[in-house]
């Protein structure tokens, strides 16, 4: 899977503008603010459906301009596609893929596949459990439309039994009227958390891989998934989290939101059996973090056939020699697409400049 083309108007800072890439390593360099992490940005929009810096989707548009337009072209081991995303500052963005409009933006995911590294995304090891369950997410939702779709009606559920618990007082009604939805989000959180279990025995597998080459072998990282619910067959995880929302109701009650449940798990990230989330030195976290990024690359193209496009967002920066040398070999052989106020590696790329 790669991108061979993407047209930008009025997106960001650029006005009009096309953009060619080749199948392997593409650099994209320049100083500082001439658009090199909005062009990234701009690839993350046609893979993911939404921007990986903002929450409002108008602010991509260009200053003083009504909408943003991008057409990507890529090509998959089968077939090219083409991805077409209108932001308009009014309304909804518009979608077309294949020049088919979309009316689901779950539609979307999954035409491209993208796994996103920058200096940000050290949160990935060091912030809250929900970055972490966001990574789980992104990565499962690219990879199978039926955990996309479990996670969708998972969160709607949930939403739900929220509310009521913020505007029922504590009595027979509220028990009532929780146990309707508590049997819906048990069965939708079961196949989250059944998926999520298999996603982090194989994610651990090629994480430590990765890790190994990364440090030179000096550590072994592993991880494991975290929740109150142990692992097992759809049904008996439904029924284990089926009496936790059961035992958790006063909590609840008190606390006004649900407290169980696959939106409260978690990753256990280890390096030599030290948790690296609390203990962990920067280096040793973004070391961690990059080789579950990679290690994510390998879990894709194990259940999809094929890796997905790579973005690296001034990455290079913030890697020592070896590491920087270890990279790009670990990703020669996919394209990768890496932003960078210079290059001097001396690995072959289709150099894109920018003034």
């Amino acid at each position: 899977m790669f991108v061979t083309q993407v047209k930008l108007n009025n997106f960001r800072n650029y006005a009009d503008k096309v953009f060619e890439f080749s199948k392997g390593l593409n650099v994209i360099v320049g100083p500082n603010a001439t658009g090199k992490t909005n062009l990234l940005e701009s690839v993350y929009m046609c893979g993911l459906g939404t921007s990986p810096r903002v929450t409002r989707d108008k602010d991509v548009i260009k200053w003083g301009e009504k909408g943003a337009f991008i057409h990507l072209e890529l090509q998959t081991r089968f077939r090219k596609h083409t991805v077409d995303m209108f932001i308009d500052c009014k309304e909804k963005k518009r979608v077309a893929i294949d020049g088919i409009p979309i009316t689901r933006l779950a539609q979307l995911i999954g035409t491209l596949g993208i796994v996103f590294f920058s200096p940000d995304e050290l949160k990935l090891v060091k912030d809250a459990p929900v970055e972490r369950r966001r990574f789980m997410d992104v990565s499962l939702s690219q990879q199978s439309s039926k955990y996309l779709f479990a996670l969708s009606r998972y969160n709607a559920v949930l939403l739900r039994r929220n509310k009521l618990l913020k505007t029922l007082s504590p009595g027979e009604d509220l028990k009532n009227s929780l146990q309707v939805w508590d049997i819906q989000l048990a069965e939708e959180g079961a196949r989250v958390i059944k998926a999520r279990y298999a996603f982090a025995r194989e994610l651990k597998k090629f994480a430590a891989q990765k890790h190994v080459v990364l440090s030179g072998g000096r550590e072994t990282l592993s991880l494991e998934y975290e929740s109150d619910v142990a692992d097992g067959d759809e049904k008996l995880i439904a029924e284990a989290l089926s009496q936790k929302l059961f035992m958790s109701y006063d909590k609840d009650c008190s606390l006004q939101y649900t407290t169980v449940g696959p939106h409260k798990d978690d990753i256990k990230i280890s390096l030599d059996g030290i948790d690296v989330r609390k203990f962990g030195s920067q280096g040793q976290q973004r070391t961690a973090a990059l080789s579950l990024k990679l290690a994510e690359i390998s879990l894709f193209k194990d259940n999809m056939g094929e890796e997905p496009v790579l973005l690296l967002d001034d990455v290079l920066s913030e890697l020592d020699e070896d590491r920087r040398k270890t990279l790009l070999k670990e990703t020669s052989a996919f394209q990768t697409i890496i932003t960078c106020t210079e290059y001097t590696e001396g690995v072959e790329a289709n150099i894109i400049k920018m003034n």
